[in-house]
């Protein structure tokens, strides 16, 4: 197998995902790298140009990029840390992740903060990794500053973050927060969950209901009409993360026919998972907002198929075990957020490949589309001129998910034991292959990826 690429080297495969006028679509093309860059995808003609990795009937696809990733180095390293987080994401077949700027300790709200999370990541990384900055109350007058630094946008609570040096802004500081980073040319990125009363429950906590029930849809609508107003306002773009409400989709439809800069990602556990299957006191379930019944499942995957939901990411959110899964199973006390990274690919193409949903579309919606959120231009495509970011699939592999297989620091899951499918053989990012034979390899090169000057 071809570990690096010296001079000019190809990867060719019968089943290469290229962009074509119509959409991606599979050909069989030889792609051509020179250093770390994409030089040419051959689609036709003699292949007298240099030695040739033949992967046969593999799926030659780009690296995903995945947007949504809490890794919490510095200051809670043990929850997650970047060389087990970035080892996870290559074996899953992404290259490129954008870091959420909580969980850390300091969380990245200045440009201080910034330039200490870049010093602990720089040596430990295994893919490529950019990063979001994060508004809270008080801090519009770093945005900007933080944007020259390098930061590819902010991201902005609307309710409790679940910790308490990331506090929820209100209306008027996504406002002005929103000024800022328009001037900046970077995006607002929106946990939409705007807190409103909800009834009395005394149902048992171990009561996945009693969970759901305390996080309405309601909640998810209300801040997403909030946001839609404030880019309608200060014409700044914005980004919905971790969709869950499908109930939101026709406003944001109607904001996009609108013309507003405005975006929307969902995640692998609200299009793979349910409300009704969650057992009672199984609190690896959980996350914020909540996953919701089937009939929500399913118009959220009417809602990517439809184009009103741009991208899928795992919303990686990692926590220790004893956090994540209290004694007494209470869905109440838990931590919310699930570990995914390693997985994202193939329990999406189990569902996808259920639903009739082709391969081409699903990864679309995890590379291309991602990374034009993020502003990656050299990401996200097999194409001239992009990064040599590519990995090799079997598309019709079977596999159960053993949770000791997985590089996550912690190996806790909600899929455990559950059938995904596919296969990543291999993994190369910039034309390096750190993934050979499903094992990580070779040494921690990924670059920290910095927009604008920074």
């Amino acid at each position: 197998m071809i570990e690096g690429f010296e001079g000019v080297h190809g990867v060719k495969s019968r089943r290469v995902l290229l962009q074509g006028s119509g959409g991606p679509r599979f050909v069989a093309a030889v792609v051509w790298v020179e250093g770390s860059t994409i030089v040419d995808v051959q689609t036709e003609g003699d292949e007298e140009r240099g030695l040739v990795e033949d992967l046969g009937d593999l799926c030659l696809l780009p690296g995903l990029v995945d947007t949504h990733v809490h890794i919490n180095e510095p200051g809670r390293t043990e929850w997650e840390g970047f060389t087990t987080a970035t080892k996870a994401a290559a074996l899953g077949g992404i290259t490129t992740i954008v870091d959420m700027p909580l969980n850390c300790i300091p969380v990245t709200t200045t440009v201080e903060a910034l330039t200490i999370k870049l010093a602990a990541a720089k040596p430990l990384l295994w893919v490529d990794a950019g990063f979001w900055g994060g508004v809270v109350p008080g801090n519009a007058t770093e945005l900007f500053p933080m944007g020259e630094a390098g930061i590819l946008g902010a991201k902005a609570f609307t309710c409790h973050s679940g910790i308490d040096d990331f506090p929820a802004s209100d209306r008027e500081t996504l406002k002005a927060a929103m000024v800022e980073l328009s001037r900046a040319g970077v995006p607002l990125l929106v946990h939409a969950e705007l807190e409103s009363p909800v009834p009395d429950d005394d149902r048992d906590p171990t009561d996945y209901g009693r969970f759901l029930a305390s996080r309405p849809k309601q909640w998810e609508d209300d801040a997403i009409a909030m946001v839609i107003e404030l880019v309608r306002e200060t014409g700044c773009a914005a980004h919905i993360v971790h969709l869950s409400s499908a109930s939101a989709l026709p406003m944001l439809a109607r904001a996009r026919a609108e013309g507003l800069p405005i975006t929307a990602e969902t995640c692998p556990h609200y299009l793979c998972l349910t409300a009704e299957e969650v057992p009672s006191g199984d609190t690896a379930f959980k996350c914020c907002p909540p996953i919701r019944e089937a009939r929500n499942r399913e118009a959220l995957w009417q809602g990517l198929l439809d184009g009103h939901i741009d991208a899928v990411v795992s919303d990686h959110s990692p926590c220790t075990p004893h956090l994540k899964l209290p004694e007494r199973g209470d869905f109440m006390d838990a931590w919310g957020g699930i570990a995914s990274l390693q997985l994202g690919l193939r329990t999406m193409w189990r569902e996808a490949h259920g639903r009739g949903v082709p391969l081409e579309r699903l990864v679309d919606w995890m590379t291309r589309r991602t990374a034009a959120i993020a502003g990656l231009e050299r990401k996200g495509r097999i194409a001239s001129g992009f990064d040599a970011d590519l990995v090799a699939f079997d598309p019709d592999a079977v596999q159960v998910v053993d949770p000791n297989e997985l590089a996550h620091r912690h190996k806790v899951t909600p899929y455990a034991g559950r059938e995904v499918r596919g296969k990543v053989h291999h993994t190369w990012l910039r034309g390096t292959e750190v993934v050979r034979d499903g094992v990580v390899h070779g040494d921690a090169r990924g670059e920290a990826l910095l927009g604008r000057n920074g």
